[in-house]
């Protein structure tokens, strides 16, 4: 019976599309894993170098910002968020106004998240679990951050692999995107003003210090 199905065309091409499909399961089963773990020592070595940091009785606000620096530089895929942030108007942006919005907006963001980060204390970590989401096979790192007199705090980190490194795209707080929000407050500038208009307004942002 079953040689006389093997002979059948069709039943032969169901029979080698499965077996096909079976061979990648199994070959992106442990690629899938390697990505999610990979994804949750990321974060485990972000908050593990944050919390040092946080906890040192000697750090001055000016040094825990620059550890806050050097690991947002590590750890989040800037340029990517860099252009997923400018949305449309990214297309539209001349080179030079792409290079300008790129380092301006490197700045801004680590200027702001060093500066809050770096006013934290006494915060414990804990990660919850990891999920492969999206079409691109993204990793949300789920967090909770623990904090003194205050409720815990759910905090989603999206990883994505970027040439071959793994980087932090999105940062979700209590279900809202720091991207999409970002994304939305720069649209509302590039409608009024322009991309050289955002420009100007993270440049005097970064200038003076301004989150």
């Amino acid at each position: 019976m079953a040689l006389l199905a093997w002979q059948n065309p069709q039943w032969r091409k169901s029979a080698l599309v499965a077996t096909v499909a079976s061979m990648l399961m199994l070959c992106a089963a442990p690629a899938a894993a390697t990505t999610i773990e990979k994804s949750r020592q990321l974060i485990i070595w972000l908050s593990d170098q944050a919390i040092d940091v946080l906890r040192d009785p000697d750090a001055t606000l000016e040094k825990r910002e620059g550890t806050f620096h050097d690991l947002l530089r590590d750890g989040f895929g800037l340029d990517y968020i860099g252009q997923f942030v400018l949305g449309r108007s990214w297309r539209k942006a001349s080179k030079a106004q792409r290079a300008d919005f790129l380092a301006l907006f490197d700045a801004f963001v680590i200027k702001t998240y060093a500066r809050r980060l770096g006013e934290y204390s006494g915060e414990t970590f804990v990660v919850k679990g990891a999920r492969t989401v999206g079409k691109k096979g993204d990793v949300v790192v789920q967090t909770q951050i623990n904090r003194p007199e205050k409720p815990a705090l759910a905090v989603d980190w999206r990883v994505r692999d970027i040439k071959g490194e793994h980087k932090i795209i999105d940062v979700v707080v209590e279900g809202i995107s720091m991207a999409i929000t970002q994304r939305q407050d720069f649209a509302a500038v590039t409608r009024k003003s322009g991309v050289d208009g955002l420009i100007k307004v993270l440049r005097t942002r970064v200038e003076n210090g301004e989150p």
